[in-house]
């Protein structure tokens, strides 16, 4: 039914990131400062002679949920306009999300996320997909 996708990218992707997905049609999106490190483990700074291990460096967590026929297509515009090739470029975590539900109306499950001109009105759905 639905996923979440968690990307965890450089602070400094994340307006490219934001103008590609609106390009496809994401409109719904949340946007986090975090701290981390992955496999490099941080970055070794110099400072007056002086060098230290920064190991939790600061990023930027986006989190979308939307219907399962989107989440490839949205993964693969995430690392499009993320990737720059170099070391801590991110990651991105995909989960099941059981129900969603719009406080305003009420509205359950895909009928919740769907607004007009989003990725839904943009890509044909194949049928029994939504």
């Amino acid at each position: 039914m639905t996923k979440k996708i968690e990307a965890i990218i450089r602070e400094e992707s994340l307006q490219d990131v934001k103008d590609a997905l609106r390009e496809i049609g994401i409109v719904g999106l949340n946007v986090h400062e975090v701290h981390g490190h992955g496999r490099q483990g941080g970055i070794e700074l110099s400072w007056r002679g002086t060098s230290y291990q920064m190991d939790l460096l600061p990023k930027v967590q986006v989190n979308i949920v939307l219907s399962d026929h989107n989440v490839e297509s949205t993964i693969d515009t995430i690392i499009q306009a993320a990737r720059s090739g170099k070391e801590g470029d991110g990651i991105i975590f995909v989960y099941p999300v059981d129900d969603v539900i719009r406080i305003r109306t009420g509205e359950r499950g895909v009928e919740a996320l769907q607004y007009t001109g989003d990725i839904d009105d943009k890509v044909k759905v194949p049928a029994g997909k939504k």
